[in-house]
């Protein structure tokens, strides 16, 4: 018997990729400590304004190949020479405000690390380390942005950190599990 899935996520023409098939059953909406992916997720959230998630994830394996798989240690010390070079990667977006928003907040990433131990320590004391589950049942209830994103967006913002605004911060805490908005009768819940 086929798995219920939130319609939303079929897309319009009710044929959803693959990649966002696997993206919704495994990875939205569930939790995620590991700060390398945090920051993945961070970057990823970031370089989708303003272009469709389908367009990230079909092009992920790029970013991740490009971007030193995501990690903060390396993205932190790029230099204008690597910065021209991702211009040129057409596997990417090549948007040079984007591209040093992940630069910055690679720095800014690293000094909440030192801060609080992790950036996970950080991220999920917002909720106390508890997921938020919306337990909405229509599209219409969900909103693009919440009080919870708005004050993250706040503190994000405060230190450093570019490309974070309230919307931007709600998808990015859908896509670590710190708000879960699955369906009612999705079984990927």
């Amino acid at each position: 018997m086929d798995k219920k899935r939130c319609d939303f996520c079929l897309g319009a023409s009710a044929h959803a990729s693959q990649k966002a098939l696997l993206y919704h059953d495994t990875r939205w909406c569930k939790p995620e400590h590991r700060d390398q992916e945090l920051f993945a997720m961070l970057v990823l959230e970031g370089m989708q304004a303003g272009v469709s998630w389908d367009l990230i994830l079909n092009k992920e394996a790029n970013f991740r190949a490009a971007f030193d798989d995501f990690d903060p240690q390396i993205v932190a010390k790029y230099d204008s020479c690597k910065v021209e070079q991702l211009m040129q990667n057409k596997g990417v977006i090549r948007n040079r405000n984007k591209i040093a928003a992940a630069i910055s907040n690679a720095q800014a990433f690293l000094k909440v690390q030192e801060e609080f131990g992790s950036f996970d320590k950080f991220i999920w004391s917002f909720t106390n380390g508890n997921t938020i589950d919306h337990h909405l049942s229509d599209i219409r209830d969900m909103p693009a942005k919440d009080a919870l994103s708005e004050e993250v967006s706040r503190q994000l913002k405060k230190r450093g950190f570019k490309f974070v605004g309230s919307t931007i911060v709600y998808s990015y805490l859908q896509g670590i599990g710190i708000i879960n908005d699955h369906w009612e009768h999705c079984d990927f819940r």
